[in-house]
């Protein structure tokens, strides 16, 4: 992820100035404005790491909103070269330290650990779906489940988690659902308008809760499916007739793969049952809507003058 990308800092900069950390009354008051210290950021339990690159990028962009001249000295953010978005780590371990002014380090606190534990949790919970299917063919979705405003921070998460990214947005790719066949006039109609309509490179998904919604999806041109509420018995014997629509049919640059995916009621106990099915992806709205922050950490000590 670009952590300097307008997009992100927009984020950065609202979360610093909702917990109004350039006004923090009680740091102003109470602690030397010349005095640095040492922060460590440290994590509390096993967890897959997520979101380290904010951490400068807070520090930079709370300097550019803090008029006071101590929020603009030097800052180090210090990691090991093997800590890194991505790398799982056992409790008690340092993730980044960093080195700047007391004042600036208390008052950047709180939002520092908010993003940091909130990834971390989604990027480790991520992690036990990808480690609960290993050896599979299966690869674990995200959804659009995510709190607004947080979506681009969340998905990174989920790849820091070793899952794999859905549609970014309503715009990124056709998804067509049961309340879109219903309003657009039937599957036929309004699979056969998306076809005819989409831009270049779009693949058109199509949502099916039964058999005869699948053959139906199939016939009309679905060029992906995904498999919603379906048990994994079923789920098996859907992809097992989608294969079987593609057996035969041209090769190379030509052949028709037909993506599946399923999706709902899709839990830690039943995810290998679902990926065993050969199914290409499972998508789990959990990993983004009921991850558990991380425990981690911040203890600040004063340097030696």
């Amino acid at each position: 992820m670009d952590w300097k990308s307008g997009r992100i800092d927009t984020l950065l900069e609202q979360a610093l100035v909702e917990d109004k950390a350039a006004s923090d009354a009680t740091t102003s008051l109470t602690i030397d404005p010349d005095l640095r210290a040492s922060a460590s950021i440290i994590a509390r339990q096993e967890l897959v790491v997520a979101g380290l690159g904010s951490v400068p990028r807070f520090l930079e962009i709370f300097a550019r909103i803090d008029p006071r001249p101590s929020s603009k000295t030097r800052f180090e953010v210090i990691s090991h070269p093997e800590m890194f978005d991505g790398v799982r780590v056992h409790s008690g371990q340092v993730l980044a330290v960093i080195r700047h002014n007391a004042r600036v380090l208390l008052s950047c606190e709180r939002v520092i650990l908010n993003l940091l534990q909130h990834m971390s949790g989604i990027a480790t919970l991520t992690r036990t779906y990808v480690d609960a299917i290993q050896g599979t063919h299966s690869r674990v979705l995200d959804t659009r489940k995510t709190m607004p405003g947080l979506r681009a921070v969340e998905k990174y998460a989920v790849l820091c988690g070793g899952g794999t990214n859905h549609r970014l947005d309503l715009a990124s790719g056709i998804l067509i659902k049961n309340n879109h066949i219903s309003l657009g006039g039937g599957l036929a109609a309004t699979l056969t308008r998306a076809l005819e309509s989409r831009k270049k490179g779009q693949r058109v998904q199509v949502e099916v809760r039964t058999p005869q919604e699948l053959e139906d999806a199939l016939k009309f041109g679905a060029e992906a499916i995904l498999l919603d509420n379906m048990t994994p018995a079923e789920v098996k014997r859907s992809v097992d007739r989608i294969k079987k629509e593609t057996e035969g049919q041209a090769t190379g640059p030509e052949a028709r793969w037909i993506p599946t995916e399923a999706s709902g009621g899709i839990v830690l106990e039943n995810i290998r049952a679902y990926a065993e099915t050969g199914v290409d992806f499972i998508s789990v709205g959990a990993l983004t809507h009921s991850a558990r922050a991380a425990d981690i950490s911040m203890r600040i000590i004063a340097e030696p003058s």
